[in-house]
């Protein structure tokens, strides 16, 4: 808990030095700022997928409860990135596309990252019947298909998604400062509350276990 507060202090120093220190963009002015939420958190998203994958694929091989934990707690808490960046994007589109959603490769790809994952989380809270648990592994693993297709998703579909980070131009170092400042906070919550989520599936095995 205590990593958690000083995770959500350390956001909101970060996030309050960029609104009024870090200088806005030439074309977009101060919306470019939800630039430093947006991606942070799709790449956060990315991370906790990656390692729900890796849990659950050693879960389909030995079978044991700690790597289904894992898995569940990961993808729960990259599931909370993905609504944010799924928040985020159509209020940076509107002033720049004229529009909060339109069916870009690369918001069309994220829009069915969050149902599949939706999907295995209404699996995971179905029941602990083991076939369920497995299923779910799957599912998670398959699902996890679809991450390297939302990022790469504007090369393959030449979508009109921005890709500033990909830009031999890049960004300038006051910006690139705040985003990797921005990131570590939002890792850090991450970190927290996975840590959380886990600790509960522990005390929650260890309540069934006596009951």
């Amino acid at each position: 808990m205590k990593l958690l507060i000083f995770s959500f202090l350390y956001l909101l120093l970060i996030w309050s030095k960029i609104f009024f220190d870090t200088p806005e963009e030439a074309t977009q002015g101060v919306v470019q700022k939800i630039f430093y939420i947006h991606v942070p958190s799709a790449i956060t998203m990315y991370i906790g997928y990656f390692i729900g994958c890796m849990a659950s694929i050693l879960y389909l091989k030995q079978r044991k409860a700690r790597w289904d934990q894992l898995a569940k707690s990961s993808i729960e808490v990259a599931y909370i990135f993905t609504v944010i960046v799924l928040v985020t994007g159509p209020l940076w589109a509107k002033p720049i596309w004229g529009t909060y959603w339109t069916w870009e490769p690369r918001l069309t790809t994220t829009l069915l990252l969050w149902f599949m994952y939706s999907s295995y989380l209404l699996l995971q809270r179905s029941g602990s019947h083991p076939k369920t648990k497995t299923f779910a592994a799957a599912l998670a693993v398959i699902s996890f298909l679809n991450v390297p297709l939302v990022h790469l998703s504007v090369r393959l579909w030449r979508g009109i998604h921005p890709s500033v980070l990909a830009n031999e131009d890049g960004l300038p170092s006051s910006m690139k400062l705040a985003l990797v400042l921005s990131f570590s906070s939002i890792l850090m919550i991450y970190a927290a509350l996975l840590r959380l989520r886990v600790d509960y599936e522990k005390l929650k095995q260890k309540v069934e276990a006596q009951t």
